[in-house]
């Protein structure tokens, strides 16, 4: 039996990884850490576990040893602690951003502030298996990806590995929902004027655009991108819409052909694109609580160019449901043990 232990258990992703496993059949849940609620119980923060565990949260100086620990902190301070943290544990998985981008200058030009150990930026796999998953088998330390990226990053990667679009000039309209955001109340996150909206908040520069480009460049091939993003009416989901300008002569059988080739054989992607029903293309609102992530496609031949819309559950493949995916890699667990959860309908 796996022990894992979980630092940073009281926000949305640290709830969903206490979900998750839980009921995975092959983890012991040791130990959760708050430092704002030590003594508390999760059940607290997290009232759909109630009668699933007495556990209660206990402060990050007292972790004892645990074959994996999940580190789910705000951005930044996985960085101040991770030279205490990682002997606490076998093997490491980060859920915050501050090992997913290898590159120094990019990490310190995102995200304005120096890395406190930059050492480190280059011993973490990034942890989207589709693309890392010989890697994550034997990792020690895995950056899980942030979920605009990894939504994004699944949706075009076959796309610009088989050379069908321009990778030079992807735009990305990325709706988000709001537990992106995190627990910690903010302005923005007031009720007054979180409801109702469709907020442009970031119409260029989205830091998760280093993420993206960062894998999609593993194609051999150089990728910008520009990423803009809208808060919507969601709790929970992410919607991403590419634009992509179609390499000559590209039709959608080719298309298909390059999904897949890349995915056929993936546990968690969905290639949705029917004339049928009401669910024709991606929708998150049915990906709620699942570790899927559905790509639909659109070929517009006036425009030349490729719509591609993908669709995901931001603390689901967004977060915390693909933390557990790599955990099952990294200790050779079937990948979808403790996430089979079909989703919901209606919802």
């Amino acid at each position: 039996m796996l022990t894992v232990s979980i630092v940073g258990a009281s926000g949305y992703a640290g709830g969903e990884l206490l979900r998750l496993l839980l009921g995975h059949p092959e983890v012991k849940l040791s130990q959760v850490t708050s430092q704002r609620s030590i003594g508390d119980p999760v059940t607290i923060h997290h009232p759909n576990l109630r009668r699933l565990t007495d556990l209660c949260y206990v402060s990050m100086d007292r972790l004892e040893p645990c074959d994996l620990l999940f580190v789910s902190l705000p951005n930044g301070l996985s960085m101040q602690y991770i030279q205490d943290l990682i002997p606490r544990a076998g093997r490491l998985i980060d859920l915050g951003a501050d090992f997913r981008i290898r590159a120094l200058p990019d990490w310190e030009e995102w995200y304005q502030r120096p890395h406190l150990h930059p050492e480190l930026l280059n011993e973490f796999v990034y942890g989207l298996p589709e693309l890392h998953r010989e890697e994550l088998k034997t990792a020690r330390w895995v950056a899980n990806p942030g979920c605009e990226a990894a939504d994004s990053t699944l949706s075009l990667w076959p796309l610009v590995k088989h050379g069908l679009v321009d990778p030079q000039s992807i735009i990305i309209d990325a709706k988000m929902s709001s537990s992106q955001a995190g627990r910690q109340p903010t302005d923005a996150s007031h009720h007054a004027e979180r409801a109702n909206c469709v907020r442009s908040y970031q119409a260029s520069g989205h830091r998760h655009t280093a993420e993206v480009e960062q894998e999609l460049s593993l194609s051999g091939k150089g990728c910008r991108v520009a990423i803009s993003a809208t808060a919507v009416d969601l709790v929970r989901g992410l919607l991403v819409t590419a634009h992509c300008r179609l390499s000559p002569g590209v039709k959608d059988k080719d298309v298909w052909r390059a999904y897949r080739g890349e995915y056929g054989e993936e546990p968690f992607i969905r290639i949705i694109k029917t004339k049928q029903g009401l669910y024709r293309l991606p929708e998150p609102k049915i990906l709620t609580g699942t570790n899927y992530c559905d790509i639909g496609f659109e070929i517009d031949e006036r425009f030349g160019r490729l719509v591609v819309i993908g669709a995901i559950d931001n603390l689901g493949k967004g977060t915390s449901g693909n933390a557990v995916q790599c955990m099952n890699i990294m200790f050779g667990f079937p990948e979808t043990m403790g996430l089979g959860f079909a989703g919901l309908h209606p919802v």
